[in-house]
């Protein structure tokens, strides 16, 4: 069995995405739940939720990449490439190439070998998760 990597990694969990049916009305039963910060993005059909911490997230809308139950988080990667190529070395597959956010930053979608599926993000703002 390989040994554990006892060292401790920046590569945080820095947003988690919930699917949801209606994006609108699960930003309202966890705002009244939790608490949380909700922001609406109707013309993208999302919605961003917040804490006072890391990490955030948003509600996807259920279709045919995103099922009922597969919540997706979003780890911190200084070079998404190496990355992904790191995944399929290691059994994984690339489910979707790194691509950019505008204005945000740059993402990738991979499954891990049990079929998982984990995505990685990179910020383009410099003092991002700092």
């Amino acid at each position: 069995m390989p040994k554990e990597n006892n060292g401790m990694s920046k590569r945080n969990v820095v947003h988690i995405e919930i699917p949801s049916k209606n994006v609108e009305e699960s930003g309202k039963f966890y705002a009244n739940l939790f608490g949380w910060m909700i922001t609406p993005f109707p013309e993208m059909n999302y919605t961003m939720w917040e804490t006072k911490e890391l990490p955030a997230g948003g509600f996807s809308l259920v279709g045919s990449d995103t099922a009922v139950g597969e919540v997706l988080f979003y780890v911190d990667s200084d070079d998404i490439t190496a990355d992904l190529k790191k995944v399929e070395k290691l059994g994984g597959e690339v489910v979707h190439p790194k691509a950019e956010i505008a204005g945000t930053g740059w993402f990738g979608i991979f499954k891990d070998p049990t079929g998982n599926k984990v995505a990685l993000f990179t910020s383009s703002n410099p003092n991002f998760n700092k």
